[in-house]
């Protein structure tokens, strides 16, 4: 169990502040799930290319279902800026000199930042909807990409507040930096294909898993159709190399040789990875409807924060364990 972090200088985060950190985790994993029914429902051109205004406007008269949904993805995203700089200003009175909280916390407001310009330029260059345009699936790949590391910024930013010792950049070394970094990027790229994939499963429905099958391996399926439904079989294929990674990790969790045991926290990292293939088997089964996707994706969002945190746990290690 990590216990309050003591500081040299009399500032020390406070219970409330690191419940708050893990609280704003939380609500932007909440925006990330509504984000997904808006493209799951084709809504992300209900507000045309206006941005920020939705259709021109702030107040909507007789707006669609599909106008609503956009719209109350916007406010719940702009919220998310506040719940960050609230988090930055907060840790930053709360915390001495070089701790790695204000680092993460400064990270997500920047990552927030990119996460709503890369937004807005979905919206602008009308890569929402139903649009099959070839620069869709980049332009996706990179906002997820920034979603996650936005999420992991967050996840850090709570995970460090709580920490006893090992809490500044000079208290820490970084063990097996290499391999760590590689095993992230791996699980980033699981995540980006799974994207790629749930675009496919929008813009190209399929009637049955057998037709579904048929239209990833059919060579009559040619241009972006093509690209796209052959990335729902990369997904998985990744996401087993990616396994490997957390194999090794798990291993150095179990061995107990840091100043924290973190074999709870593995237990848990095993646990939603088990939920997250029997979720995909079901996506997939169920022709990704879009509450599924919702779970899917909820599922594969609190794997990644569990798994954030142990690898910090395992990576950044006090230089002074009992210190």
């Amino acid at each position: 169990m990590m216990t309050t972090a003591v500081s040299v200088s009399g500032k020390a985060p406070s219970t409330r502040l690191r419940w708050f950190a893990w609280g704003v985790l939380g609500y932007f994993i909440a925006t990330i799930l509504w984000g997904t029914v808006v493209r799951a429902t084709g809504s992300g051109a209900g507000c045309g290319d206006h941005w920020p205004l939705c259709n021109g406007t702030v107040l909507q008269q007789s707006p669609t279902l599909q106008t609503m949904i956009e719209f109350a993805h916007r406010i719940t995203a702009a919220l998310d800026m506040f719940c960050v700089l609230g988090l930055l200003l907060w840790t930053w009175r709360r915390t001495v000199t070089g701790h790695l909280a204000r680092w993460a916390a400064g990270a997500a407001v920047f990552l927030t930042l990119t996460e709503g310009a890369l937004g807005a330029l979905l919206v602008k260059l009308g890569l929402t909807a139903q649009s099959q345009s070839p620069l869709r699936p980049p332009m996706l790949a990179l906002h997820l990409s920034n979603t996650l590391l936005l999420v992991a910024a967050l996840a850090m930013a709570a995970h460090f507040l709580g920490r006893r010792i090992g809490y500044r950049w000079r208290d820490v070394h970084i063990s097996a930096p290499i391999g760590t970094t590689i095993g992230m990027i791996s699980v980033m790229i699981v995540g980006v294909t799974g994207s790629m994939a749930a675009l496919g499963d929008t813009l190209f429905p399929a009637s049955s898993l057998g037709a579904s099958i048929e239209q990833d391996f059919s060579s009559h399926v040619t241009g972006e159709a093509g690209w796209l439904l052959r990335w729902r079989w990369t997904h998985p294929t990744v996401a087993i190399f990616a396994s490997i990674f957390l194999i090794w990790l798990l291993i150095r969790a179990a061995r107990r040789n840091g100043p924290w045991d973190n074999r709870a926290l593995s237990g848990l990292v095993v646990g939603l990875l088990a939920v997250q293939y029997l979720l995909g088997g079901l996506d997939v089964w169920l022709l990704a409807p879009v509450w599924m996707q919702v779970v899917h994706l909820l599922g594969a969002d609190l794997l990644w924060s569990a798994l954030v945190v142990l690898t910090a746990r395992l990576s950044l290690l006090p230089v002074h364990p009992n210190g």
